[in-house]
């Protein structure tokens, strides 16, 4: 009999040791399950605090465009008045009408690119306000392409009149800024 129990307490005993190896092995394929699912999970709330992130700056953006707008045609508004441009003649933000109506008036006319070099040139006032237009200008295009990098906004300034006329001012400022360096 001592040998019967002694094989039963054995085989129980094997029985347990099996059991708990089949926890264990299931204890752990649940915890790898658990540690994916929530490195998953971590994985999309970065993405989230990131995408609020960039929408809360965009939105900054939003709210101060009123500032950001008025401090730009504060610059533009001398720069039209020395090559004699007029806004254009709608209802628009009068930013954009300034703007239109410069890149409306060098699209009839490209001798506007060189009035322009000239003016840059001459007049250290008009210097001035494109290099101060220029920076403003393209940090409004930096931040909103940093926040919204594929966003419509960022797409529409980039594409739109603020694109088009930072593309005109730096080119007619490097027109007169290289001129200045031949002499």
């Amino acid at each position: 009999m001592s040998d019967t129990f002694l094989l039963i307490i054995l085989g129980i005993f094997a029985a347990m040791i099996i059991a708990i190896l089949i926890m264990i092995v299931n204890i752990n394929r649940r915890i790898g399950t658990l540690e994916k699912n929530t490195g998953f999970q971590y994985n999309i709330l970065v993405k989230i605090q990131n995408l609020l992130k960039s929408k809360s700056a965009t939105n900054a953006v939003a709210e101060h465009a009123e500032m950001i707008y008025q401090d730009l045609l504060q610059n533009l508004i001398p720069i039209l008045a020395a090559l004699d441009i007029m806004p254009r003649n709608t209802s628009e933000h009068p930013l954009w009408r300034t703007l239109g109506g410069l890149i409306d008036e060098y699209a009839k006319n490209p001798f506007v690119m060189e009035k322009l070099r000239r003016a840059i040139k001459l007049d250290s006032e008009v210097k001035r306000n494109v290099s101060n237009y220029m920076n403003r200008a393209d940090n409004l295009l930096k931040h909103l392409s940093e926040s919204e990098p594929d966003g419509i906004l960022t797409k529409t300034f980039i594409n739109g009149l603020l694109g088009q006329s930072l593309t005109f001012f730096t080119q007619a400022y490097q027109l007169a800024t290289t001129d200045e360096g031949d002499k």
